[in-house]
């Protein structure tokens, strides 16, 4: 079937132009002056609108084991979410427990996604152990398709990895050319800081927040980068949210050094004061890193602009209010943490194009393009252009909406951004082709998605 995406404005990272779009199948086969070409069996009128790239959420968790539940999407409800909201591909995290191999954890993450996705995802690896065998079973997850390997410095107990696990992990990423991403938190410190709170009686959510400070995220931060140097691997700092964080990228990145993050749309709008809400509102706006004060927001939105900051995902981790977040209705250190947002992120970046911190073109390179060549899917994904795969967004930038939980449709009975009235809406989203939302309705199928198998990260030095 050939498609024609006719009238709108084509926007890639590169630049924008009036073009029509041509869709052969499933890959884009031409970006053309308007009506060059007119033989199609559908055409989709895009005047008025812009015609992006599907988004990348390079970091997602849905179905993920935490503190004794899951996170309540599934890959079926949470791709389809995705698609709602111009996402057409995910990658989400495999999650290695304690005394299993990288290899067996992989196989039970395809078990959970195969044939259950309606977009396009891809994997990465959490490594939990640090051991001979993990290491050895790094290469075999590379020629896989998962080639970054996520570690934390947090959680101890848990995920947690000491500064001896990261540089063996981080050695072994030298000699493979792969990634190795990091949660930086000092969870050492932080434990003693959650004890002191538990035992003087502060139990609220915003206790979260006040004992997982900024300096912390920023030493775990400085700390990660330099075992980095020392072993030569390349970095990759996820959920960054504070500009002590933000301030250790950036000075790395100016030596030259493979150093990289993403920032989060909670991060960019959301705040500390929510945690502090009524009663156990505050719960809701539970996740790690933390919120932060406002006065951080300036510093992220010029991160994004200065390329200190390379990616915006979500981090969509969602708990139902009612029955998980509850878990922790006496001890705050024992609420789920994770927020959802797989489903807004592309309006919500489109509201820093409204407001004048980014520009169109850095909208579609931090939620779409980076995400491609940061994780080996760059010429297939991330572009409209010919010979990519035909993951296309009709966005209307004049539209308005409400998000709140009554209309979204990730499978979490709250929003956190509930109320919030935004410019701009996805009108029509394309998966390899297939028209998978149009008409507010629908049209997709868990199993269309199909697993990426990635290559290695196309930013290194």
């Amino acid at each position: 079937m050939r498609t024609i995406i006719t009238g709108g404005t084509v926007v890639n990272a590169t630049g924008r132009a009036h073009a029509d779009v041509v869709v052969d199948g499933e890959v884009i086969t031409a970006v053309t002056a308007p009506g060059l070409i007119t033989e199609a069996d559908r055409r989709i009128d895009a005047t008025g609108k812009y015609v992006i790239p599907g988004g990348i959420d390079a970091h997602t968790h849905m179905e993920m084991p935490f503190g004794g539940t899951f996170s309540h999407d599934t890959f079926a409800t949470g791709t389809e979410a995705a698609a709602w909201g111009g996402t057409t591909t995910i990658i989400d995290f495999a999650v290695q427990a304690r005394g299993t191999s990288l290899l067996s954890t992989l196989d039970k993450w395809h078990a959970k996604a195969d044939g259950n996705c309606a977009v396009d995802y891809g994997f990465h690896m959490i490594i939990s152990e640090v051991d001979d065998g993990s290491l050895k079973e790094m290469r075999p997850c590379i020629d896989a398709g998962v080639n970054s390997f996520k570690m934390f410095m947090a959680y101890p107990g848990v995920f947690y990895s000491t500064d001896g696990d990261i540089l063996r992990a981080m050695r072994r990423a030298t000699e493979t050319g792969s990634m190795i991403m990091m949660h930086a938190e000092n969870g050492i410190a932080i434990d003693q800081l959650v004890a002191q709170a538990l035992a003087e009686g502060r139990t609220a959510p915003v206790e979260h927040g006040l004992t997982r400070p900024p300096e912390l995220e920023g030493e775990a931060t400085s700390r990660a980068i330099a075992l980095a140097g020392v072993t030569g691997a390349p970095l990759y700092i996820v959920h960054l949210s504070a500009r002590h964080a933000l301030e250790a990228v950036a000075a790395a990145r100016n030596t030259g050094q493979n150093v990289f993050a993403e920032t989060c749309p909670q991060y960019l709008y959301l705040s500390i004061e929510d945690m502090a809400k009524p009663g156990f509102e505050g719960a809701k706006y539970v996740a790690s890193p933390p919120l932060r004060t406002r006065d951080h927001q300036a510093d992220l939105w010029r991160g994004l602009r200065t390329n200190d900051l390379s990616v915006v995902s979500t981090d969509h981790c969602p708990f139902c209010f009612a029955d998980q977040k509850v878990l922790g209705k006496d001890d705050f250190s024992k609420i789920p943490n994770g927020m959802p947002g797989v489903e807004h992120r592309m309006d919500l970046l489109h509201q820093g194009v409204v407001a004048g911190e980014i520009t169109l073109e850095r909208w579609v390179e931090i939620s779409s393009t980076t995400p491609a060549r940061m994780f080996g899917l760059a010429g297939r994904k991330g572009t409209i252009a010919p010979g990519a795969d035909a993951d296309v967004v009709v966005y209307d930038p004049a539209a308005t909406q409400t998000i709140s939980a009554l209309t979204h449709h990730m499978n979490v009975d709250y929003s956190a951004y509930e109320g919030m009235e935004i410019t701009g809406r996805v009108e029509v989203v394309l998966s390899r082709g297939s028209v998978v939302i149009a008409d507010g309705a629908f049209h997709g199928k868990p199993g269309h998605g199909r697993f990426l198998k990635r290559d290695l990260s196309q930013y290194l030095l």
